[in-house]
């Protein structure tokens, strides 16, 4: 059976960001814990080795497979920080293009340095990610957990 690789566990988040060897990623994931944290009220948990996830979801497919992830997280990658927001929405479109210098996948944003990125926008599309994994039609049960 499938096992699933990123589970919420009891690490410190606080451990985690002090670990990270490069002086201003550390910085950085210490300033998107505040904004996170600030933009959704919820308490920052690790998700597997390097994702700071808030709040969580469950989710279960037809197919039978189903697991929890995290309402929004983030993941100070040595390259990018990883974003993670739901972007499938034509809000999101607008609130992308005043973010600022991104790159995007499937519902993770990419950012180099959030000097980049406008810092406000960003803890709007925090906000409005949660409130459409709440209220937006899956094609998949979906339960969320505060």
């Amino acid at each position: 059976m499938y096992e699933l690789k990123t589970k919420e566990t009891e690490a410190s988040v606080m451990e985690f960001i002090t670990k990270i060897e490069h002086p201003k990623k550390r910085e950085e994931a210490f300033q998107l814990l505040d904004i996170f944290s600030e933009a959704t009220g919820l308490e920052a948990k690790m998700w597997g080795a390097s994702i700071i996830g808030f709040g969580s979801y469950h989710y279960k497919y037809a197919s039978g497979h189903e697991g929890d992830a995290p309402l929004v997280g983030f993941s100070p990658r040595k390259a990018k920080h990883s974003l993670y927001i739901a972007v499938d929405d034509t809000e999101w479109e607008k609130l992308l293009t005043q973010l600022g210098k991104y790159t995007a996948g499937k519902a993770c944003v990419y950012v180099n340095k959030l000097e980049d990125i406008d810092l406000e926008i960003l803890k709007e599309l925090i906000r409005q990610s949660i409130d459409y994994m709440k209220t937006h039609p899956f094609d998949f049960e979906v339960m969320v957990k505060e």
